[in-house]
C-alpha cells in the first residue's frame, strides 16, 4: 500500500429523527423512526472511504468524550479499517451530537450540542507524526464548527496553522465547510485559504464566504465567481463546489463541471456532501482528472441518500464506477 489519508475534525454522534411533519411551536409530531449513526466531516469521509475499499491506510485524528456516544464512534470504527490511534478519549466534555429531524425526500434540521468538538487544539492533530506513518492527504472539517481552532485572533485561526504544519510536513490539505452562518464565517474561511490545497463547499457556503450573491444550486455565474475569489485569496489547487445540480473543478487553468447522475431514490440527504468529497478526495489522492473524481464524487452521493445514516448505503469502488 501506498499513500494515506488522515480525517481530522468533527467527530459527531447523529440521532435521525424521522417525522412526518413539522410542527408549529408548542405542537407535538410523532417520530415513526430513530436511527443513530456517526457523523461529522472527519467520520462521514472517513468512514465513505473505507466503504469504498480502498488500499491506503485511513487514519482518525480528534476527541470523543469517555461517555455513551464516545462508545458509539468507537464501535462503528471499530468495524472498519480504520486506525484509530490518534482518535483521543477526553474526560472534558462530552461527545458532540446532533438530534437530527428529517422529513422523508424533503428537507433535515439540526439541534447540535458541539461537546468536545470544541475543545479540539493544535497539540491534539499530530499532522508530523501522522505524516511519518505514510499519508500523505490530510482532510479538517469542518471549519467554522471547531470551537478552539476557528477562534480568530489577529486574523488568524489554529486551524490555519495545523494546515500549514501538514502542508510542511509533505501533505496535501483538503478543507470543507459547513453551512454555519454567523459574522466570523468568511473571517474563519480566509485565514486558512492560504493553507489549503483542496476546498470543498456548496453553494450556501461559497455565498456566506466570498459575500459573492449565488441564486440557487445551478447559478453557475454566481458560483464561478465565487471560486474564482477563492482562489484568489489563497487556495492552491482547485475549489471544488458541490449542488443539488453540478459539481464544480475550479482552478486557476479553468473549470471543470459535471452535472451529477439522476437520483432515483432520496431516504435521507444526511452526509451527501460529505460522500461527495470523499469520492474526490479519492480521485485526488490517486491523481484522476477532474471530471473523473467529480464522477465519483457523484456517485458516492447518490448512494449516500439512498440510506438512514451518513454512510451506512455506500458500495465499493467496484460498484461506483461501473460504467464510468
Amino acid at each position: 500500500m501506498t499513500g494515506g489519508i488522515v480525517c481530522a475534525g468533527n467527530w459527531i454522534v447523529d440521532i435521525v429523527h424521522v417525522i412526518d411533519r413539522w410542527p408549529e411551536k408548542s405542537q407535538l409530531v410523532t417520530i415513526a423512526k430513530e436511527v443513530e449513526g456517526i457523523g461529522g466531516g472527519a467520520a462521514n469521509v472517513l468512514l465513505a472511504l473505507d466503504a469504498f475499499g480502498v488500499d491506503v491506510p485511513l487514519f482518525a485524528m480528534g476527541l470523543v468524550g469517555n461517555d455513551p456516544h464516545g462508545a458509539t464512534c468507537r464501535a462503528a470504527l471499530a468495524r472498519s479499517r480504520v486506525d484509530l490511534r490518534w482518535l483521543v478519549s477526553t474526560p472534558k466534555a462530552m461527545t458532540a451530537h446532533t438530534h437530527v429531524m428529517t422529513l422523508p425526500g424533503d428537507s433535515r434540521t439540526f439541534f447540535y450540542h458541539p461537546g468536545c468538538n470544541d475543545l479540539l487544539g493544535e497539540t491534539d492533530l499530530p499532522v508530523e507524526a501522522a505524516a511519518q506513518a505514510g499519508a500523505r492527504l490530510f482532510y479538517l472539517g469542518y471549519l467554522n464548527l471547531l470551537g478552539a481552532l476557528d477562534a480568530l485572533q489577529d486574523g488568524q485561526t489554529a486551524a490555519a496553522r495545523v494546515l500549514a504544519r501538514a502542508r510542511a510536513a509533505g501533505m496535501v490539505t483538503c478543507v470543507d465547510l459547513v453551512s454555519k452562518a454567523g459574522p466570523e464565517f468568511a473571517a474563519v474561511v480566509a485565514a486558512s485559504l492560504p493553507q489549503i490545497d483542496y476546498l470543498f463547499l456548496n453553494e450556501v457556503e461559497a455565498a456566506l464566504a466570498t459575500g459573492i450573491p449565488i441564486s440557487g444550486p445551478a447559478d453557475q455565474a454566481g458560483i464561478n465567481a465565487a471560486a474564482r475569489a477563492l482562489l484568489d485569496g489563497g487556495v492552491h489547487q482547485a475549489v471544488i463546489i458541490h449542488t443539488p445540480a453540478l459539481g464544480l473543478w475550479a482552478a486557476r487553468y479553468g473549470v471543470v463541471t459535471r452535472a451529477p447522475d439522476p437520483v432515483v431514490v432520496i431516504v435521507n440527504p444526511l452526509g451527501a456532501g460529505d460522500a461527495f468529497c470523499a469520492g474526490v478526495i479519492w480521485g485526488i489522492h490517486e491523481g484522476w482528472t477532474p471530471d473523473r473524481a467529480l464522477a465519483l464524487g457523484h456517485r458516492a452521493a447518490a448512494e449516500c441518500l439512498k440510506g438512514e445514516t451518513a454512510t451506512g448505503s455506500i458500495p465499493d469502488l467496484n460498484v461506483l464506477l461501473a460504467g464510468l
